[in-house]
């Protein structure tokens, strides 16, 4: 049993593959949900992503479907219909990731789906849309961050930078989740199910209120490199160290910025914060100070200023760093294949989520016989 029991009692059926919808499932099955997972005969694609572990499964698969218990149904067939119907009568909840129209082709238009089950909260995870002229165009994460506004100002002043892991896979993973938890809350009142069509390139385009609003402002341009926030100013920026490590500087605040000047000896540097942004020469005086010393250095120099600052944590180091030790999010499943998921990302009640059950596979009528004697 999660330990998070929020959604006890609901049943999802996830016919998913790679990271949106599996992750949007994952979510859901970490709230309390109890989730089958749908594949095709052999399994999604992502079962063979590398690196395999001994069991010829991949370790990436096994992370995005631990706790689910997956079956393996061929929906071409009619047993493999007949059996996902079954399933979706018991369902409250179907996560799916097809293209548009492609669940049609199969015989589960929506029509069909109200029909069996009209209490059902249907999300549909694609890469732009049901409707519009891309609803059907093929796509990956960099492509849905280029679309939606995610690339424009990111990165350096020569290029883009594309962020990893992929931000719209995982940010559209977390818009499904809830918008299905808030569909079922109108559920319990109505008995109405619902039908989520969440685009993958929406939930970036839902991050650009306010760069939109600057760029339609002139002189306010976010442009890459030159604002605040993406590379533009000194207090907010990424510095190399002499050994090869990197310090992030926040101090957004001027007393930040002053604190920050004032423990690294730079006392000429506080009037500074209102220099002309892109900051590049005093982005070149903080990069050259920064380079001259060891991160160790820097970290006894500015730590105690409570400044905004933070070295680069390298992800091997993640686990033992006490911050994130203390908070118990990173659970080792595994030494030998190394196997480290990340939980919930919430406390309840004071207390933090439990690690995740193994991935299970079972069939189609083991897990309808469950439902039943529920």
């Amino acid at each position: 049993m999660p330990a998070i029991d929020f959604l006890r009692g609901i049943r999802v059926v996830d016919v998913s593959q790679f990271i949106p919808g599996p992750q949007a499932a994952l979510h859901l099955c970490d709230l309390g949900a109890e989730v089958v997972k749908v594949e095709p005969p052999g399994g999604e694609p992502m079962r063979t992503f590398p690196p395999l572990d001994p069991d010829g499964v991949g370790a990436p698969y096994k992370l995005m479907n631990r706790g689910k218990t997956v079956v393996e149904l061929d929906l071409k067939t009619d047993a493999g219909k007949r059996a996902f119907a079954d399933l979706i009568a018991a369902a409250d909840v179907l996560v799916e990731s097809y293209r548009p129209g492609v669940l049609d082709r199969l015989g589960f238009d929506r029509k069909t789906l109200e029909r069996l089950n009209p209490g059902l909260v249907h999300v549909a995870l694609t890469g732009f849309g049901q409707t519009g002229p891309y609803r059907t165009r093929a796509g990956h994460d960099i492509n849905y961050m280029a679309l939606a506004g995610g690339l424009a100002a990111s990165g350096t002043e020569e290029r883009p930078v594309a962020a990893y892991p992929p931000t719209a896979d995982h940010a559209s993973a977390l818009q499904a989740a809830l918008a299905a938890a808030a569909a079922l809350f109108r559920r319990r009142e109505s008995g109405r199910g619902a039908f989520i069509d969440v685009s993958l390139a929406e939930t970036v385009l839902a991050w650009q209120a306010i760069p939109m609003t600057l760029a339609g402002r002139a002189g306010q341009e976010p442009h890459r490199g030159a604002q605040t926030l993406n590379g533009g100013a000194a207090r907010y920026h990424v510095y190399g160290t002499s050994d090869g490590r990197f310090i992030t500087l926040g101090a957004v605040e001027r007393k930040f910025w002053a604190a920050f000047c004032r423990a690294v000896g730079r006392e000429e540097w506080v009037g500074r914060y209102d220099d002309t942004l892109p900051q590049t020469s005093l982005i070149a005086e903080v990069t050259a100070l920064i380079a001259s010393r060891p991160l160790a250095h820097w970290e006894r120099v500015i730590d105690p200023a409570d400044c905004c600052f933070h070295p680069v944590v390298e992800l091997g180091d993640l686990p033992d760093h006490p911050q994130i030790a203390e908070r118990r999010l990173v659970h080792r499943v595994s030494e030998e294949p190394v196997l480290i998921e990340t939980l919930f990302p919430a406390w309840v009640d004071g207390a933090p989520p439990g690690p995740r059950a193994e991935l299970r596979f079972g069939t189609a009528a083991e897990m309808l016989a469950r439902w039943r004697r529920a």
